[in-house]
């Protein structure tokens, strides 16, 4: 082989050349996506991190609606309909920003847009899914309870008919985007298993608390639904929901965007570490000349081209319709815990400056700790891969 011949040495940003294996739309997709990240929210995102609030809510959904992402894998009603895997290449590129700006839009998106759009009525799509496709109305999702996380069915929440009326009472808790949503995806206990409903955030005895005090995920808002004799009509239903598999569905669509988001937190730690381990010196040269930053950093880019190659596969199978729920575990399971590893050792590759919010490390590794418990924590999704490999299920 002669030298002109040589395969050209490996991109220190995308190590294995993933990028290549993308389609032109998407790849246009995520340079749109990084680019607006870029331009509009990593200037401010160290700041809505340290307020522990997004400050402008209203506005950030409006410039997602503008940028056609709210929905973005759904078909019609103002949504763009695109493919799995450009879905989850924008999730990849915001939440290299943050967490918290992936799981407002994954929120909006996978949750309370996808359960309007699977199992609500023609009349429930019309009037809710083209605002939210735009941003002008934003939603959350009713799960989650106090009492009831890992374990949905033992939800405490109740609607019960009063004449053609449904009336709900309960609590819902850990709710992205609930003080400042038009409408709450509310899924409660009735005398026919579980259903879910479109409740309007205006309903007399629908009230919000927003949990401040929050160490992880800061820049978003989080909050308690509370439900309170909350009144609402026959077609406020959702027709096409029956039991848990309604709402088990809509999280397998959000954790999906979750294992594409964290290969993107997972490279911005990476690229940070070697931009520091490159430029920081001590002891006369750079920390990146030594053994075991070397080691540190080696481990590092596999954790982020491994995380980068099993969303894509993952995205590849959604698309051709073969991903099974199992799939998405293996994904969510295997990825956040390669991103916090990589986090946590480019924490250590900053020194002390990596505690602070000028570098992005502490933040994502923060975050990183929410994304591992939400929408099934790690114990969870080994259980689901384990149902998956055995055929016996550990969950019972």
């Amino acid at each position: 082989m002669s030298q002109d011949s040589r395969p050209a040495a490996p991109d220190p940003r995308d190590f294995l050349g993933l990028e290549s294996e993308l389609s032109e739309e998407e790849r246009a997709i995520g340079d749109a996506v990084a680019d607006f990240a870029k331009r509009e929210l990593e200037p401010h995102i160290a700041q809505w991190y340290e307020e522990g609030t997004i400050p402008e809510p209203r506005t950030l959904a409006r410039a997602f609606g503008d940028l056609g992402l709210l929905g973005m894998h759904l078909e019609g009603y103002g949504c763009a309909g695109t493919s799995a895997v450009a879905y989850g290449i924008a999730c990849r590129e915001l939440e290299a920003v943050d967490s918290g700006i992936r799981s407002f839009v994954s929120v909006q998106g996978s949750l309370a847009m996808a359960a309007i759009h699977k199992y609500g009525s023609e009349e429930q799509r019309q009037q809710w899914l083209p605002g939210m496709a735009s941003g002008e109305l934003i939603g959350c999702f009713g799960l989650t309870e106090p009492d009831s996380g890992s374990d949905p069915g033992s939800m405490r929440t109740r609607a019960r008919r009063d004449g053609t009326d449904w009336v709900i009472d309960g609590t819902k808790m850990w709710i992205t985007n609930g003080s400042v949503a038009d409408v709450a995806v509310v899924w409660a206990q009735t005398e026919d298993g579980v259903r879910g409903f479109l409740v309007p955030t205006t309903s007399p005895g629908f009230t919000t608390n927003v949990v401040h005090s929050k160490l992880s995920l800061r820049a978003s808002i989080t909050s308690e639904l509370v439900l309170d004799g909350v009144r609402l009509p026959a077609e406020a239903q959702l027709p096409g929901a029956a039991g848990l598999g309604g709402p088990l569905s809509c999280l397998n669509e959000a954790r999906y965007g979750i294992l594409w988001g964290v290969v993107g937190a997972a490279r911005s730690c990476y690229s940070s570490a070697l931009d520091y381990a490159t430029t920081r010196e001590q002891f006369g040269r750079p920390i990146g000349g030594f053994q075991m930053t070397q080691a540190k950093l080696a481990d590092m880019v596999i954790d982020v081209n491994h995380a980068g190659l099993t969303a894509l596969r993952i995205g590849r199978l959604k698309d051709a319709g073969s991903c099974h729920h199992h799939h998405v575990s293996f994904g969510k399971l295997a990825n956040v815990a390669a991103a916090q590893r990589v986090a946590s050792a480019a924490r250590s590759i900053h020194g002390a400056n990596g505690i602070t919010l000028e570098y992005p490390v502490l933040r994502h590794l923060l975050n990183l700790e929410t994304v591992a418990t939400y929408e099934g924590t790690a114990e969870i999704h080994a259980l689901s891969i384990g149902q998956a490999v055995t055929g016996i299920s550990a969950f019972r």
